[in-house]
């Protein structure tokens, strides 16, 4: 006789949840199904924290919500540095920086050898000054190295740091960081200053290194006709080096500005140098004395102010008033664009 004829009809199959008794938990799966603690799926769940990767650390599941104790993630300033520290990393590792640190380190070498093999004229310019004391090579470094050496070693740094990446393509990446475009651009300019005071502080040390080896060394007679004691000297040797650096920097803003205006790293630094050229004829046309306080260029040599006594505070005030207005407008064009332009590279 069969099943069906003696009344043993076959089980009914239960709902899903008779099935579970209550009380005891399901395996979490991995794609958010039923039964997945709140949190854990991909798309992140009720719990999770915004902004987590997928390896974010112990106790977390895929992107979901830590297990108690788990590290909060890192505050913006230490963000902040990590990114300024990789910035001036691959600025200061790449060979080409490199060369160029080291041509401005060779020149006031070739300028102590030049004034050591002459005839010994202690003429009344800066550079006839260095023959009688070595200390004075490094204020000679800076008057023959301002007008387009240093401009051309701070436009090359700045005009790549937006330009060069998209030119390469690392551009979209470095937007998939957690930091805006506006602190990012504030990072590259940032890298560009450090990258200016770096300059002037080799072109300071290297002419300081020669100008003792080559020369006598002892109380400096200022162009004012003033001696002050060597300490003196060196203490005004580090005001010309932070004032060079700032006019420097006021050239990085400009150079950044039209780096974010193209792709072509080539391109953003030549047109800065161009301005820079551009600038220099300007000052020396009489006939275009009213437009010269407005140039970049004319307060570039105003760091003769340290070598006064008293220093001209007032021309090297207005001097970094100047830097902090280019700074500003260049600043503001580039954030501009930075902030509004697709990157398609």
């Amino acid at each position: 006789m069969s099943r069906h004829e003696t009344g043993a009809a076959a089980p009914e199959a239960r709902p899903a949840e008779e099935r579970t008794p209550p009380g005891e938990a399901t395996s979490p799966t991995p794609n958010g199904a039923p039964g997945t603690r709140p949190g854990t799926a991909l798309g992140g769940g009720p719990g999770t924290r915004p902004g987590l990767a997928l390896d974010d650390g112990p106790g977390d599941e895929l992107g979901g919500a830590p297990e108690s104790g788990a590290a909060p993630p890192p505050s913006s300033v230490r963000q902040v540095a990590r990114l300024l520290a990789s910035e001036a990393g691959l600025t200061f590792r790449r060979p080409r920086n490199l060369a160029m640190l080291g041509v401005l380190a060779v020149v006031p070498v070739l300028v102590g050898v030049a004034v050591r093999l002459a005839s010994g004229d202690t003429g009344g310019s800066i550079i006839g000054e260095i023959a009688g004391n070595g200390l004075m090579l490094t204020f000679a470094a800076f008057a023959v190295m301002t007008p387009i050496v240093l401009p051309l070693t701070v436009a090359v740094v700045a005009g790549d740091a937006v330009a060069g990446e998209a030119a390469q393509g690392t551009l979209r990446y470095l937007l998939v960081a957690p930091v805006g475009r506006a602190r990012l651009l504030a990072l590259k300019y940032a890298n560009v200053v450090l990258f200016c005071l770096a300059a002037c502080a080799v072109v300071a040390l290297s002419a300081l290194a020669v100008g003792l080896a080559l020369f006598p060394a002892g109380p400096v007679t200022l162009l004012s006709g003033t001696t002050v004691p060597a300490s003196a000297a060196l203490l005004r040797i580090g005001i010309v080096v932070l004032y060079a650096a700032a006019g420097m920097a006021a050239l990085g803003a400009v150079a950044l500005a039209v780096s974010t205006l193209t792709e072509a790293p080539i391109g953003a630094v030549a047109a800065s140098v161009v301005l820079v050229v551009v600038s220099q004829v300007l000052s020396a046309i009489p006939q275009l004395a009213a437009v010269r306080p407005y140039l970049l260029t004319t307060w570039w040599t105003a760091f003769d102010g340290a070598l006064r006594a008293p220093v001209d505070v007032d021309r090297m005030g207005q001097g970094l008033l100047a830097f902090a207005a280019y700074v500003l407008v260049f600043g503001s064009i580039a954030w501009a664009r930075f902030t509004s332009k697709d990157v398609t590279a």
